[in-house]
């Protein structure tokens, strides 16, 4: 009986021992991925809080493979979809099934923002209204750059500021564009020189979202982000292709390739690469003015962000970028040869800038992150027999603590900014440079289930101005789950440089009048914005998101081309200048595949001194925004019909002579593109832009004022300096680019091929 006993233990201890040694039961996870019934290619599947996860395939399927057993939650996200989680047990089964099935979405339903507060919260959460454009949303008018992509967005309005060089920047809500603060990643490093180029030459399959707030974000970004902010986030490692090539081209001869790849570099570090290249080289004037219709460009950017792992899912992310561009406009015979001569008049810009940034999330318990950039931009550019040579550079950095305390979420942080510039003109006769430190304070204050109170506010110091102070307050109402009221007021301020903000001082023949030492622009804003969601039982998903805007400016610079037809004379605002309005998009998803967006923007932007009230210059009264697709899934087809609608804006004269319209007409771009997903791992697709053929010569006699004589060898003068009429000159002009407001460039087609592949 003992031998027996002792064989049994002996056995039972043998067999604990084979079972400690024994290798672990993999577990795996398949199944398809589809809406109703349809199967939905590339979704990102991955088991939250690890590492695990792949991509779906081109047929929806998707398998995860090597998982210890345990409890998990299984996640799957894809665009234009809402978010789905399951929680799952895996035990000893070798294969677990898990088919799922997707809802659509609202391409702004339910998406993290984080542009708002700082903070990454769910957009209906978020105290702030932060409207969101995916890449998806890009891909339905393909565009070389964000800044024509943004020609589509409500209330926002890519404005082009010479008929030359085409160089532009971005209106928001009717304010000017360098109230428009441009960020990559949260991070400001585009502005002054480098506000023309920062929406350029990042590769849109590279781009997780574009993140747009109407209204000033001093409080959090300081200086120029008075009318509002668009905030470009880069993807992470998780949602980036493994290898992506998009390349289109149209039949004016532009060309344009974008080019990525993820690699893993070793299992701690993953690299994203990026490569942008446009080329158009083909001068063309359909309006028979002798000047080139679209600028010639060539230029190449290269993009890399690194994405390192930590313990405890801690950020660590670097990222830089390189931009190259050669562009020219002008006479249709201007060769290089003829750079800054006055024989032959062209605008010539080479462009070099680089960039570094970064977020790092210290190795601590409480959640600090320290947030950096850095740029070099250099410009060498003539004007005509103008030479404008300029460098500029910005470093910036930040550290934010992130704390939640019973029924208050506290966001502290200091920043330090660092901004040099100097350029060849008489205005800097030294290099201006200067640094700026913050320290701001946030507080979303949990009132009750439905409501929150943030309070926040900002110091700079600005040895050339003192003290500055920006305090903003946000009130959210959320009524039920499908209705949110929104109230946001705020200030802001805005150090000018006219010189890198101002294009019209560089180009044509007016003389550039500052008549006082310009002093800070100061403005309040008052926002209400509400958000209705309506679902039906059919899948069908409805979204409303309307608001009434209203900004206040004090000290306001605005360019003066009225009292001095050769001049444009720049001072502070001895008055008031209000920017107000109402702002709507209507967002509907049916079960069909029909998807449309459609917004409205009615607004009144003006000045007021001496009791006078006037328009503001190049500012519509109205814009009208669409977006319309329809798939239809068995034939693999997508449609896509886009367009914007603009109200009569005021336009600068050079007097009462001037027989050019003193407003413009309303006008339209519309667009039509036809997407085929039938073939593994491509997509194919062209179609045709501004439809209407609309180009701003329409309804005048001449859009560039004396193009026949840019060097103004011909113009007469009086003893005062205004000009004289003569035979040649019967209006009394004098030669002028800045009479522009949209695009010179008419109907066109466009075809394009986009390679993904992912392991």
């Amino acid at each position: 009986m003992a031998r027996s006993m002792k064989s049994l233990l002996f056995s039972l201890t043998f067999l604990f021992f084979l079972f400690l040694n024994s290798p672990t039961v993999q577990a795996q996870i398949k199944g398809i991925i589809t809406d109703d019934g349809v199967p939905i290619p590339f979704a990102n599947v991955f088991l939250e809080g690890t590492n695990i996860g792949v991509s779906g395939n081109e047929d929806g399927s998707y398998l995860i493979k090597n998982i210890k057993p345990g409890n998990y939650k299984l996640v799957v996200s894809v665009i234009g979809y809402l978010p789905y989680s399951k929680s799952i047990i895996l035990r000893n089964e070798r294969i677990k099934i898990l088919n799922v099935e997707l809802t659509p979405s609202s391409e702004q339903l339910e998406e993290m923002v984080v542009t708002g507060t700082l903070k990454a919260v769910s957009r209906s959460e978020s105290p702030v209204p932060v409207e969101v454009y995916s890449p998806a949303f890009l891909k339905k008018n393909p565009t070389a750059s964000i800044f024509e992509a943004l020609q589509n967005v409500n209330g926002v309005r890519p404005q082009i500021n010479c008929n030359v060089c085409n160089t532009g920047d971005i209106h928001i809500n009717g304010l000017e564009g360098p109230y428009t603060l441009v960020l990559i990643d949260g991070m400001p490093i585009v502005s002054g020189l480098g506000t023309v180029y920062g929406l350029s030459g990042i590769p849109n399959s590279l781009i997780e979202q574009v993140e747009i707030v109407k209204g000033p974000a001093s409080s959090l970004y300081g200086s120029e982000a008075v009318g509002g902010l668009i905030n470009i986030i880069t993807k992470s490692s998780a949602e980036a292709p493994d290898f992506f090539a998009d390349g289109f081209l149209s039949d004016w001869g532009e060309y344009n390739l974008d080019v990525g790849a993820k690699i893993n570099v070793g299992k701690k570090a993953n690299i994203l690469l990026g490569i942008n290249y446009f080329n158009y080289n083909t001068p063309i004037d359909n309006n028979g003015d002798n000047f080139t219709d679209l600028t010639l460009q060539n230029r190449i950017s290269l993009f890399q962000k690194w994405n390192f792992k930590r313990s405890d899912n801690r950020i660590f992310s670097l990222a830089g970028r390189y931009f190259y561009e050669d562009r020219w406009g002008g006479e249709m015979q201007w060769t290089p040869e003829y750079r800054g001569g006055n024989e032959i008049y062209g605008e010539s810009i080479y462009t070099r800038r680089w960039e570094i940034l970064g977020k790092y999330q210290l190795p601590i318990r409480e959640k600090v992150l320290f947030s950096f950039s850095y740029n070099d931009h250099s410009q060498n550019s003539v004007y005509g027999d103008i030479h404008y040579l300029a460098d500029q550079r910005i470093g910036f950095g930040q550290f934010t603590w992130d704390k939640t305390f019973k029924s208050h979420d506290f966001l502290l942080g200091s920043a330090l900014r660092y901004n040099y510039y100097n350029d060849n003109t008489t205005a800097t006769n030294i290099a201006d440079e200067v640094i700026i430190p913050s320290l701001f304070a946030q507080d979303e204050i949990k009132l009750a289930k439905e409501h929150s109170l943030l309070l926040g506010l900002r110091f700079d110091y600005d040895k050339r101005h003192g003290s500055i102070y920006t305090p903003r307050s946000a009130y959210r109402w959320k009524i039920s789950d499908n209705d949110i009221l929104r109230m946001n007021a705020g200030t802001g301020f805005r150090v000018v440089n006219l010189f890198t903000e101002e294009h019209a001082s560089l180009t044509g023949a007016r003389d550039v009048i500052v008549t006082e030492e310009l002093k800070p622009e100061r403005s309040f804003n008052l926002n209400i914005n509400y958000l209705k969601k309506i679902y039906g039982d059919n899948g069908t998903f409805i979204g409303l998101d309307a608001s009434i805007f209203y900004t206040h400016f004090n000290n306001i610079i605005l360019p003066d081309y009225d009292t001095n037809p050769n001049q444009i004379i720049y001072d502070n605002l001895d008055g008031k200048s209000i920017s107000q309005g109402i702002s709507a998009n209507i967002d509907a998803v049916f079960p069909s595949g029909l998807k449309f967006l459609l917004g409205a923007t009615l607004q009144d932007v003006s000045s007021t001194e001496d009791g006078v009230k006037k328009d503001q210059v190049l500012t519509e009264s109205f814009t009208g925004t669409w977006n319309i697709s329809y798939t239809h899934r068995p034939w693999n087809l997508s449609v896509d019909y886009t367009g914007n609608l603009y109200g009569p804006m005021r336009l600068p004269l050079l007097g009462s002579s001037d027989p050019r319209q003193e407003y413009s007409s309303s006008w339209s771009i519309q667009n039509i593109q036809f997407t085929f997903k039938g073939l593994e791992h491509f997509e194919v697709y062209g179609g045709i832009k501004n439809l209407l053929d609309w180009t701003p010569n329409r309804g005048n006699p001449f859009i560039i004022a004396r193009a026949n004589d840019p060097f103004d060898k011909n113009v007469s003068f009086d003893n005062n300096g205004d000009v004289v009429a003569t035979t040649d000159n019967p209006y009394a002009l004098t030669f002028d680019p800045s009479y522009v407001y949209g695009p010179n460039q008419g109907i066109r087609s466009f075809f394009g091929i986009r390679y993904r592949f992912d392991k």
